[in-house]
């Protein structure tokens, strides 16, 4: 595994906690900023530029009934000036597959995509 790779599992471990535990301002600081980001939420449309998608996090943090999630099984692979995370992803009981871009700006970093979807095969 690339340095890269690494880092990018961090930023991929970041996303996660500040999801878990609610914490907008550290999910802000996790997206890309010069980028039209894109991020698909389960059972969503297509979520495009910074603004939509932090929207859709803000509603999604604030929400008190939303479910506790957990992932796991990450792996990271350089593609060029980006590193594509696949992971499993645990939402009240409901496996799902996600998808994390991450792309370096100032060193660091960030996620420019998110998708997360059902797995199939699994409880309907």
């Amino acid at each position: 595994m690339t340095p890269d790779e690494r880092a990018a599992l961090a930023a991929n471990d970041a996303f996660y906690a500040a999801f878990a535990g609610r914490d907008l301002a550290a999910m802000d600081a996790l997206w890309a900023q010069a980028l039209a980001v894109t991020c698909i939420h389960p059972g969503w449309h297509v979520l495009v530029g910074r603004e939509a998608v932090l929207a859709s996090w803000r509603a999604i943090l604030a929400n008190p009934d939303q479910p506790r999630i957990v992932s796991g099984g990450a792996d990271a692979r350089q593609i060029g000036e980006a590193v594509l995370v696949v992971c499993r992803e645990l939402v009240a009981g409901n496996p799902l597959v996600a998808t994390n871009v991450f792309v370096r700006e100032e060193g660091i970093w960030k996620l420019a995509h998110h998708h997360g979807g059902a797995v199939a095969g699994f409880g309907g």
